[in-house]
């Protein structure tokens, strides 16, 4: 997944913390969908409890507390963890390149 610079399909704009982003990526429009509410969600989580306005840092907290569940929940499935790794290296490239917008 990227940002519409990218190679890659038609763009789906998603809306992440008040900002749209036009992403690109192997799954359908709706799966790209589903993974920008799930990042809003959790970036809101997150400033609500913080009470921080700096969405830099919002995020970041936000990738930790994702990462943080998806290794709790991906160390006991050893065969899809290599898959999952190399798509959690996807995601956080593709919220590298958002934050650096």
């Amino acid at each position: 997944m990227s940002d519409a610079s990218a190679e890659g399909g038609r763009p789906t704009p998603v809306t992440i913390f008040g900002r749209t982003y036009h992403l690109r990526g192997d799954g359908d429009a709706a799966y790209l969908e589903e993974l920008a509410r799930e990042v809003d969600r959790r970036m809101r989580e997150v400033g609500d409890a913080t009470g921080t306005a700096d969405s830099l840092k919002i995020a970041i907290l936000a990738a930790l507390n994702i990462t943080d569940d998806w290794f709790r929940t991906s160390r006991n499935t050893a065969p899809e963890r290599r898959e999952n790794d190399e798509r959690l290296v996807r995601l956080i490239a593709t919220l590298d390149e958002v934050l650096a917008e």
